[in-house]
């Protein structure tokens, strides 16, 4: 077992154990810790606690200290160099003609290391770019490409439902979500109706899923005969949402809609 503290760096991140060590850690607090690309700055979200050795990622790093005033300001300064960074960034990528789209840019911590974020539509030799821009910021650079998801959480936005995007907002790992997922909730198949801004499957069709499952497995099927209280019938449509059954009935020659409590199955 391990006592942890579960750390963010970024909003909507992913959470990663530390070990707190000594030091009293509390939620919300900012710490400093190392990480596998060097001493970063993160906020605590998850309180003290003990997990098991397959929560944990070994050897489990430490936090270095809790995080100050001034620890607060170097990251606010490295923000603002990470702005100018973008800018030089957008005209080299130009001044080499590269086919590439320059997202974000972040300094770590400590400064060590530059990483650019970018989008493109195959493989890029940038090899030259990150030579000339080692030579104007003289200190390590990585360029990591990333997918049109990670780029959607990285901008944000706002989503068809018309609030702010879940990657962006809360969601800290992707999972994968299927065209099946959209036909078991009897969503439209249009492409345009079921995409999120990054143009992939919404990922809250995921959220959903295992309520639409589970409804079914208590619900009868889609061609079923049933008795209700308006006489026979046959199961023509399910609402798992709101867990109701569509019959066809046949006294009446209409389809009703009856909570599938009232409909029994022959």
């Amino acid at each position: 077992m391990y006592d942890v503290v579960g750390v963010r760096f970024k909003k909507a991140g992913k959470v990663y154990y530390f070990d707190p060590a000594e030091h009293p850690v509390i939620k919300d607090q900012h710490v400093i810790v190392e990480t596998a690309r060097g001493v970063e700055y993160g906020t605590v979200v998850i309180g003290p606690k003990t997990v098991g050795e397959s929560d944990v990622v070994l050897p489990l790093k430490r936090v270095i200290r809790i995080a100050g005033e001034t620890d607060a300001h170097a990251v606010e300064e490295n923000r603002s160099a990470a702005k100018n960074a973008f800018a030089i960034g957008l005209q080299k990528i130009k001044d080499h003609q590269l086919r590439m789209k320059l997202v974000d840019v972040e300094y770590t911590f400590d400064r060590n290391k530059i990483i650019f974020y970018f989008t493109a539509e195959g493989r890029v030799d940038f090899r030259e770019l990150v030579k000339d821009l080692a030579g104007v910021f003289r200190t390590r650079i990585e360029l990591r490409q990333i997918g049109v998801r990670d780029e959607a959480k990285m901008l944000g936005g706002i989503g068809p439902c018309g609030r702010v995007l879940c990657c962006s907002s809360w969601l800290g790992d992707f999972e994968p979500v299927s065209i099946k997922m959209a036909k078991d909730q009897n969503l439209s198949l249009n492409p345009t109706k079921i995409s999120g801004l990054c143009g992939r499957l919404m990922c809250c069709l995921k959220f959903e899923h295992d309520n639409y499952e589970s409804a079914k497995e208590e619900m009868p099927a889609v061609g079923k005969m049933v008795v209700t209280s308006y006489g026979d019938g046959k199961v023509v449509g399910l609402n798992a949402g709101s867990r109701t059954v569509h019959v066809q009935l046949f006294e009446v020659g209409k389809v009703k809609e009856l909570p599938f409590e009232e409909v029994v199955v022959k």
